[in-house]
């Protein structure tokens, strides 16, 4: 699926788009490892973030003509209409089984409401469906923060809200699997594999616990994310340090009007990814190259 010419017709070129934020801030201590947030901070999401669920579609063409691909006897209108109901379902299922903040298998989701037997269709359909309403491009100096990290022998790992087709944002525009780019398979904590989304402490939970049995402690490590609640509240309460990335205006979640956020600030604000190599340089006493 990761060379696939029909996804790849969908990887078009995006641009982030200014905010009003300035970067700065400063590290407390030297940093050992490095978390990141996907979707919105790692990579560009048009609709500002993953499987964003709209009772109104976009792009109705395009989904008409996947429509007509699989062979699915439904319009656009009554996908999103179902889909927006079926996940909806789920979420209260979930949370009356004590899940504070539910994760779906969008792949069960679409295979419940296509009525499809064979699962690989359906996460086709699923991927290229997630294209057209959220299409996605690496932000800029992705590669050379993610080379930089790996030169400084800095750890890596990730938290993110995601689906099953997340990991192949890297194989499709960066030619590489995460490990390969460096992360640490140990601290992965994907949504949709915990059935938990952020802001839940519980990826976070599961991450410092991987951290400490490596070494670390919390404030040794930096977590970087978009949004104010959903990335730097859980990981400041649990002694992360803290980056937020405010380098597009469609991802971009201040949150100032929740009580959780009011008084909150990152250690560092970011506003393109490059800026985080002289701050990993700085507190290292690495040269600036």
């Amino acid at each position: 699926m990761a060379h696939d010419k029909q996804i790849r017709d969908y990887l078009t070129p995006m641009s982030p788009q200014p905010t009003s934020m300035k970067p700065g801030g400063r590290l407390k201590k030297m940093i050992q490892c490095v978390l990141f947030d996907i979707y919105g901070t790692l990579f560009i999401s048009g609709s500002g973030d993953i499987h964003v669920v709209q009772k109104t579609p976009p792009q109705v063409q395009k989904l008409e003509r996947l429509t007509q691909k699989f062979d699915i006897r439904k319009t656009p209108e009554d996908l999103f209409r179902e889909l927006h109901q079926t996940v909806k379902a789920k979420h209260r299922q979930l949370k009356d089984d004590g899940i504070d903040y539910p994760e779906i298998e969008i792949d069960k989701i679409w295979q419940q409401i296509l009525e499809f037997d064979d699962i690989q269709s359906v996460r086709k359909f699923a991927v290229e469906f997630e294209l057209i309403v959220n299409p996605v491009y690496p932000m800029p100096n992705l590669q050379k923060l993610l080379s930089a990290c790996k030169q400084q022998n800095l750890v890596m790992g990730i938290i993110s809200n995601a689906q099953f087709f997340t990991p192949l944002l890297f194989e499709w525009f960066l030619e590489a699997s995460l490990e390969s780019l460096g992360f640490e398979s140990e601290l992965i904590f994907l949504s949709y594999q915990m059935g938990y989304a952020k802001p839940s402490m519980v990826p976070f939970e599961k991450a410092l616990t991987a951290i400490e049995a490596r070494g670390f402690d919390a404030a040794s490590c930096l977590y970087v994310g978009n949004d104010m609640l959903n990335d730097i509240y859980p990981a400041n309460r649990l002694g992360f340090q803290t980056a937020l990335f405010a380098g597009d205006a469609r991802s971009l979640r201040v949150r100032s009007v929740d009580p959780r956020c009011s008084n909150l600030l990152a250690d560092l604000v970011l506003t393109d990814l490059g800026q985080l190599i002289g701050y990993f340089q700085q507190i290292k006493g690495i040269e600036h190259v």
